[in-house]
């Protein structure tokens, strides 16, 4: 009787097509779906930095969108002011945001204000340098070849008669083709343009002071260094060539710090090229290479005007590469030590 009962128990709870005495297989549920996490888009509202306007708002841009990609954003609603023009800031009177700022990662709630600055016509870096050193070459070999209307007339295209003057302008063309070259083929820029104002100033102070000097080194009454005579032109050429290839090796190596179309930033190092075992003490030895140049071009034309360039151009240099090795502190915690910004132990 109790086996009667049991069997009929098991037939009950046995499902249709199930083998008596045997439990059915359990029941296979469908797996829920994952919730997919909302994206929070922001609003950002750009306004100018000097009158507080409004000039644009964006809805719904992505949290991930660089500040490059608003700037395209926003020039697509003004034209005339393309990317390269456009200062964006947090604060009207602060610092310009990098193209590669991420806007989640801004200090900016979901609706986020930036403001706007017009950094007038630009013009690219390659444009600038090709124009600031093709300018002091031309100037000097007009002066050299004494073209009509600079010299009396009696001395048009004539040549001087002192050998150091045919030196000085082969070693000014070296130097500016030298440059040419580096600004097509090794230079990498950081920021491709600058305001188109400036390239007036620029082309100013080199033009302006190739032309002093190239008169005065190719005058007809031009003499020639007379303390130490060919010793002191033989020691200031091996001076302007050592560092002609030293500033060159630097170049060098600034560049292969940065790969093509990136703008990282790397504490360079010295190579197996012994002219960068330098920056083991300078930051920016392509300055000191430089300022060694010209100091031996001025000790081989001993000339009132190299002098000046030269000394125009320690200060002008310097304050550059303080600039950089201030920030090199700032921005890398092992940056070494005992580097001075341009001159060893000194500067």
């Amino acid at each position: 009787m109790d086996t009667v009962v049991l069997e009929g128990a098991t037939h009950k709870k046995a499902g249709p097509g199930s083998v008596p005495g045997v439990p059915a297989p359990p029941v296979k549920r469908p797996k829920a779906k994952k919730a997919k996490k909302a994206v929070v888009f922001f609003e950002v509202e750009i306004l100018d930095a000097k009158t507080k306007d409004k000039l644009c708002f964006l809805d719904k841009v992505e949290p991930n969108a660089t500040i490059g990609e608003i700037k395209s954003m926003f020039h697509k609603s003004h034209p005339q002011w393309y990317a390269a023009r456009q200062s964006i800031r947090l604060d009207p009177k602060g610092k310009s945001l990098k193209d590669e700022d991420v806007l989640q990662h801004l200090p900016v709630g979901t609706t986020a204000t930036f403001y706007f600055r017009d950094l007038g016509a630009q013009i690219s870096w390659v444009t600038v340098f090709l124009t600031e050193y093709g300018g002091p070459l031309l100037l000097y070999l007009m002066f050299y070849f004494r073209a009509p209307f600079i010299y009396a007339p009696k001395y048009d295209f004539t040549t001087s008669k002192h050998w150091v003057v045919h030196l000085a302008c082969m070693c000014h063309s070296f130097h500016y083709l030298k440059r040419l070259l580096e600004t097509l083929f090794v230079h990498r820029f950081s920021h491709g343009t600058m305001p188109l104002r400036n390239i007036f100033k620029n082309c100013t102070y080199y033009w302006g002071f190739a032309a002093w000097m190239a008169y005065y080194i190719n005058h007809p009454l031009y003499t020639p260094p007379t303390i130490y005579g060919e010793q002191q032109v033989r020691i200031a050429l091996i001076i302007f060539l050592f560092c002609q290839v030293g500033n060159f090796s630097i170049h060098i190596a600034l560049r292969n710090l940065r790969p093509p179309g990136s703008k990282t930033r790397k504490i360079p190092y010295p190579t197996k090229n012994p002219f960068t075992w330098i920056f083991l003490l300078v930051s920016c030895p392509n300055y000191t290479y430089e300022l060694g140049s010209w100091f031996g071009f001025t000790l081989m034309t001993q000339c009132l005007p190299v002098a000046f360039f030269t000394a125009v151009g320690f200060i002008q240099m310097t304050v550059w590469a303080k600039g950089k090795h201030r920030s090199y502190l700032k921005e890398f915690r092992d940056y070494p030590p005992l580097r001075s910004p341009i001159l060893p132990f000194v500067l």
